[in-house]
């Protein structure tokens, strides 16, 4: 089964999921918290007799114990196999049999397991889903095969591609303590070294719906959610959680350099990133303006960074930024920048260099600002169209500790936003900053 190995940021989804402007409604959810402490959220949309069934659990990479990287996500692919009234693989059955879909996540904050499925199929779904949250069963002879899975998984999606390698190493010397440094599908010496007591431990220590979020988002009411949920997820019985470690990252004293040549590579690349304040961590006045930007310097081919560095000066065939800082942890506003064939990677960095000191030092205009504001804004009849969308980003934000109030705000908080607070949010993430730079290289064979 394909699952993916991080969800899409909150930031990217919650682009789309802005209203009307002037109006601080998204996807008006209703809340409500089981006797145990797990909450629930309810999304109705009654247009099709469809629901989307999510649950997430407030653990993730990040909570792995040291020297422990990619438990997390291995006991993400055991939470498909038996219970103790489940055959291995019967869960997935059940859903396939049942006409749903169904898949997984795990990222560095959270982990999180979904069905799509008939309306009338819901109360299976809550059926089964609460059924692994405890009575998992875990055997050696369940674990070690499925560890041959997650290590090929790792072969393919990381050790076999270039950019994936050199992301890594990036991260290794991007963040200096926080464990978002390690990679969220584990080290291989490591994953090959994690016991079935590591993963029995971690599912206990985590998997409890005092630690989770459930999402319903379809064709649903509150009343009708309200008694399946007690039922099947009420019953099961809070437990104590480990207490959590509260990462910061030390003072940024020098700039660093990560350069990777690769004989699979084609098309040369290079970045660089810079520490940011995230909508949790850090300076966090800052993170709608810094949404706001990253629209301004790469939302699309009339975006400030595309139109001067590939329409114009024709030194690219792609440049860009990024914004990531919907976790629980530091985020990172980045740059990159690719040359065109046979181009010269190191004349292109240049060019982009001169656009980043550009930036800092005539900041950006109110025609740029309003434009970017109003295509967030516009863009909300997409995320209002779909069923997963809003448990995505409901799901995601209470995850890292953030409120339904926190995404329903939103629109207004991103119109809100003036070039002057645009501005201010550049002078503290690029201004003076020590940064690091990544050059990916092809690798001529002889």
């Amino acid at each position: 089964m394909a699952r993916l190995a991080a969800i899409i940021t909150l930031s990217a989804i919650l682009s789309l999921a802005a209203s009307l402007p002037g109006r601080a409604v998204v996807f008006s959810p209703e809340s409500f918290t089981l006797d145990n402490g797990m909450q629930v959220v309810v999304v109705s949309n009654h247009r099709v007799p469809v629901v989307t069934h999510m649950i997430w659990y407030k653990v993730g990479a990040m909570d792995e114990p040291p020297g422990k990287s990619g438990l997390a996500h291995y006991l993400e692919h055991l939470m498909f196999k038996g219970t103790e009234s489940l055959e291995p693989g019967e869960f997935s059955a059940i859903v396939a049999r049942n006409g749903g879909q169904e898949n997984a996540f795990t990222s560095q904050d959270y982990t999180g397991y979904y069905q799509s499925v008939a309306v009338d199929r819901l109360e299976l779904m809550m059926k089964i889903e609460a059924d692994r949250m405890t009575n998992l069963v875990l055997t050696d002879e369940i674990i070690e095969p499925e560890r041959q899975v997650v290590i090929e998984e790792r072969r393919s999606r990381t050790d076999n591609e270039p950019s994936a390698l050199l992301r890594e190493q990036v991260n290794t010397a991007f963040f200096q303590n926080h464990p978002y440094r390690l990679p969220i599908i584990g080290w291989q010496h490591e994953i090959e070294g994690l016991t079935r007591d590591d993963l029995i431990s971690f599912y206990r220590a985590w998997y409890a719906p005092n630690n989770a979020v459930l999402v319903i988002s379809g064709d649903v009411t509150v009343e009708m959610v309200r008694p399946l949920a007690e039922k099947y997820y009420g019953v099961i019985p809070a437990r104590p959680l480990p207490e959590r470690v509260a990462w910061r990252e030390p003072p940024l004293n020098a700039d660093r350099g990560v350069e990777m040549k690769h004989p699979r590579v084609r098309q040369p690349v290079w970045s660089r990133r810079f520490m940011a304040p995230g909508v949790i961590y850090g300076a966090t006045e800052h993170a709608d303006a810094l949404q706001v930007l990253s629209e301004i310097l790469a939302g699309g081919a009339t975006s400030r960074l595309y139109r001067t560095l590939v329409v114009e000066e024709k030194v690219a065939v792609s440049a860009g930024a990024w914004y990531e800082g919907d976790g629980r942890g530091p985020g990172v506003f980045g740059f990159y920048i690719s040359p065109p064939q046979n181009g010269d990677v190191r004349a292109a960095a240049v060019a982009m260099d001169a656009e980043i000191k550009k930036l800092i030092d005539k900041g950006v205009t109110e025609d740029e600002v309003e434009r970017a504001v109003r295509e967030l804004q516009d863009s909300a009849i997409y995320a209002l169209d779909s069923f997963q969308t809003p448990a995505r980003v409901i799901g995601g934000a209470l995850s890292i500790g953030q409120t339904i109030e926190d995404v329903e705000s939103w629109p207004d908080r991103i119109g809100a936003i003036t070039v002057d607070a645009v501005n201010r949010a550049i002078a503290a993430v690029l201004k003076d900053q020590h940064s690091v730079t990544a050059l990916l290289l092809p690798e001529p064979t002889s």
